[in-house]
């Protein structure tokens, strides 16, 4: 096991529906349990936005707006708030390599605030 955390994929958000900024980054632990980081996040307060492992690549611009919800995703529950550093658990059986980015998405009005392809 390692001595410290090592970061698995990092990303940068964003725009898409709301301005979105931020860095994600998927940290392990060195007891081999996996978070997911938001780190200096400034994004819109909205309703009901999800964070979402996300099946789909990222596509700037309006275009990219819906891809999220029309792709499989893992949702990690309700965003903790709209400013700042937030960490998110990863379940063990959650596969990874299944989603190559990170999604805020609004599951009321379904639409993606922003998001981050990440590269490991």
């Amino acid at each position: 096991m390692p001595a410290g955390p090592v970061q698995l994929a990092v990303g940068t958000l964003i725009s898409h529906e709301h301005a979105t900024t931020g860095t994600v980054r998927i940290v392990q632990q060195p007891d081999g349990a996996r978070l997911l980081t938001l780190e200096n996040l400034d994004t819109s307060n909205g309703p009901d936005v999800h964070v979402w492992l996300s099946a789909a690549h990222v596509v700037e611009g309006t275009a990219g707006w819906f891809t999220a919800g029309s792709a499989d995703y893992y949702d990690l529950g309700l965003i903790k708030g709209n400013q700042g550093n937030q960490v998110y658990q990863i379940p063990a059986d959650v596969d990874l390599s299944k989603y190559p980015s990170v999604d805020l998405w609004c599951v009321q009005f379904s639409v993606s605030f922003g998001a981050a392809e990440l590269v490991t």
